[in-house]
């Protein structure tokens, strides 16, 4: 199912309070309900409009985080999420608004965080997709770096896992596997493999498209698996050594 063609539009009816719903509202005319800020949702379809509204306003932030809205980072945001030609102007609509708008990143960090309330593995796929981002001006930039960061720190994720998240991001050849399995190098084999199959479970495109990650973005998440399974497979050789 594609979660374009309806992402404004679908959105109408479903109770959504705080940023998001003045956000869309604004968009809509007052046609989102406000009533309360909702803590889930109660089809896929919701929770895959949700995260992609979540990754558009996040990544409107984020273009500025350092002072400037570069083309490239604006490329990426079309090309991470697939975004249709004949959709583009919906979704600029968002992305403008909410670049725009005198609304901190925070309160839409608190609100995506009610949305995936006990579903940390989804809210680290949004931390993995800011760094793809970032990433597409050339460079991680200390002010983006800190915003990701402290984006992290209200989804509730812990510094390990944050630092997992980052250093999965560089090559086979260049990551640090202990980094990326959130172990350390005095942990023995055992120890670290069940860290490695906890991380294989949680980061599995199938469970996080069940649990509301679109088709559309899940590639990343290939990336993020891919990532441990190298991790694993270097640590297996540095301690069988």
């Amino acid at each position: 199912m594609s979660i374009w063609g309806s992402l404004i539009g679908g959105m109408i009816g479903f109770s959504l309070g705080g940023p998001f719903g003045m956000l869309l509202g604004s968009l809509l005319g007052g046609k989102i309900s406000r009533s309360k800020a909702n803590s889930g949702f109660n089809t896929q379809a919701q929770g895959q409009r949700i995260f992609a509204l979540s990754l558009i306003v996040l990544s409107a932030k984020l273009s500025k985080a350092d002072g400037q809205v570069s083309r490239e980072e604006l490329i990426a945001v079309k090309d991470k999420l697939k975004i249709p030609e004949n959709e583009i102007d919906q979704v600029g609509k968002i992305f403008n608004q909410a670049k725009n708008e005198s609304t901190g990143y925070e309160p839409y960090a608190k609100q995506i965080a009610q949305f995936y309330s006990g579903n940390l593995n989804v809210l680290e796929e949004v931390i993995n997709i800011l760094f793809y981002i970032a990433e597409a001006d050339g460079a991680v930039s200390s002010k983006e770096l800190e915003m990701i960061e402290n984006i992290a720190k209200i989804f509730g994720l812990t510094q390990s896992q944050f630092n997992g998240i980052k250093e999965s991001r560089k090559g086979s050849d260049k990551l640090n596997p202990y980094i990326v399995l959130e172990s350390n190098p005095n942990d023995d084999l055992s120890t670290i493999r069940k860290k490695y199959l906890k991380l294989s479970k949680e980061h599995h495109p199938d469970l996080l498209i069940s649990k509301g990650v679109p088709q559309e973005v899940i590639d990343e998440s290939k990336n993020k698996m891919r990532a441990i399974n190298s991790a694993w497979t270097q640590i297996q050789k540095l301690k069988t050594n």
